[in-house]
């Protein structure tokens, strides 16, 4: 991927106001639920759009990061990463630029750590949060 192509697609994150943008050659896909739903969606579609991909995502929690893993993808822009998520996407050999880095990411009420974030802390792989984190998505959207 190029300079060009990234910094286009960094540029729809921001322009767009959504959540995430996923760039897979000539094919970009743009996403706008908040948290994980959208990551945790293309990855069990069936496509393997994330393999060898470039997402540009607003907010990268050790969830986010441990479904990047898994989803193969290649590189990664954040606005801000926790420093879970930079380990998690390091070790799995994932280039990460980020504009900020957190210690944790805060949920929305600005009172205490995501509870994806919180949900995934003890896990040691990408593989040991998918599930809490599905579990956690498919409670939320029970609450609808």
């Amino acid at each position: 991927m190029t300079e060009v192509e990234r910094r286009s697609t960094v540029g729809l994150l921001m322009a767009e106001g959504c959540s995430c943008v996923i760039r897979k050659g000539d094919t970009v896909r743009i996403f706008r639920r908040r948290g994980v739903a959208d990551l945790l969606g293309v990855l069990h579609d069936g496509s393997d759009f994330m393999r060898g991909a470039f997402v540009a995502d607003k907010v990268v929690g050790k969830g986010a990061a441990a479904l990047m893993v898994l989803g193969g993808v290649e590189e990664v822009y954040a606005d801000v990463v926790s420093l879970p998520a930079l380990r998690m996407l390091e070790d799995a050999g994932i280039a990460v630029e980020a504009r900020l880095q957190a210690d944790n990411i805060i949920n929305r009420r600005g009172d205490d750590i995501c509870p994806v974030e919180r949900l995934c802390m003890d896990c040691a792989t990408a593989g040991e949060c998918l599930p809490l984190i599905e579990a956690f998505v498919s409670g939320m959207q029970n609450e609808r």
